[in-house]
């Protein structure tokens, strides 16, 4: 008899809080795995599109007004939503990434639900490189990676480019090339692959994790998949789309704007050249007025400017690589 399939919804809603670009988290399933995306079926008698669909219920459970939405990835991969012996439907989830402003109020009635935002680098804490390189891709996560491509690379019949050590040094920046932030799906599979996360262990692929130290909070089935997948994309999207002011105040200081485009790529910009790219962009307009909620001297306000749109096709904010 052939198995039944479902369509789900799942969603990385993205927000700023305090600068910080977190994500929305529902309860998982039990302790370790207490961490979760939002998700619902969708319900093609109710909802003319799957966007529709993923926009109604995340309204109805949440309350949240979502902007930016677009489609990230189908994930299917048999066993991602069952355990053994399990005859239920198998579910492929639809990923999306979604991008809101949250008020207080909101915040505080997600965490009475037991939902609640938060910083997607506490799931992902080696793409954070504003204070600098993170000590754990040395101390562990690079040299455990190294011992597994040592011994898959002679297992795995591919060409050259294929091979487990050539990906890595690709997607780690390593040899000569350069870390590239839009490759945070690629660093995620990696240490998935090489047993470095906990969901490596849970999913049968190791008996236990091959690091002692976290590598960060785990999620239910292939949620931090689907977090790092959003990751890679809004990163790329900033470049070559303005959707970084779908996650601004409708004001705001061009220090804000630096704060929030740093956190989203996960490392420091120069402030002077940040300052000249905005401004060559044509991205932002002055408001006339200021503010003194930044501790120093008055800071000048800012707003999107929205003829950009139809100025040029792909207004973005094009800033450079680490080296």
């Amino acid at each position: 008899m052939a198995q039944q399939i479902e369509i789900g919804l799942n969603a990385a809603i993205v927000a700023m809080i305090d600068n910080n670009p977190c994500i929305l988290r529902v309860p998982g399933p039990d302790a370790l795995f207490a961490d979760a995306l939002p998700s619902g079926p969708f319900d093609p008698r109710t909802h003319r599109t799957m966007e529709i669909g993923l926009r109604g219920w995340v309204e109805e459970q949440t309350a949240l007004q979502l902007g930016h939405v677009e489609q990230l990835y189908t994930f299917g991969d048999r066993g991602r939503h069952q355990s053994p012996d399990d005859s239920s439907p198998h579910i492929v989830s639809v990923g999306y990434l979604a991008l809101t402003r949250v008020q207080p109020e909101q915040i505080s009635a997600l965490k009475m639900a037991g939902a609640g935002f938060r910083d997607w680098y506490e799931f992902l804490p080696w793409e954070d490189w504003r204070k600098g390189r993170p000590a754990m891709l040395d101390d562990e996560i690079l040299p455990e990676l190294a011992r597994w491509a040592a011994i898959a690379d002679k297992r795995e019949h591919q060409s050259k480019d294929l091979r487990p050590s050539n990906r890595i040094r690709i997607a780690f920046g390593l040899d000569g090339t350069q870390w590239d932030e839009e490759r945070a799906l690629d660093r995620y599979e990696l240490m998935y692959s090489a047993g470095l996360l906990d969901e490596s262990v849970r999913d049968g692929r190791y008996k236990e994790k091959n690091v002692k130290s976290s590598t960060g909070r785990p999620m239910d089935h292939d949620h931090r998949r689907i977090l790092a997948t959003a990751v890679s994309r809004l990163r790329a999207k900033l470049k070559y789309r303005p959707v970084v002011f779908e996650l601004m105040p409708t004001d705001f200081t061009l220090t804000a704007l630096q704060q929030v485009v740093e956190s989203i790529f996960g490392r420091s910009v120069h402030k002077q050249n940040f300052r000249r790219l905005v401004e060559n962009a044509k991205l932002v307009e002055p408001t006339g007025a200021s503010t003194s909620q930044t501790g120093g001297r008055p800071a000048a306000l800012f707003r999107f400017r929205g003829e950009v749109l139809e100025e040029r096709p792909a207004p973005g904010l094009r800033v450079g690589r680490l080296g």
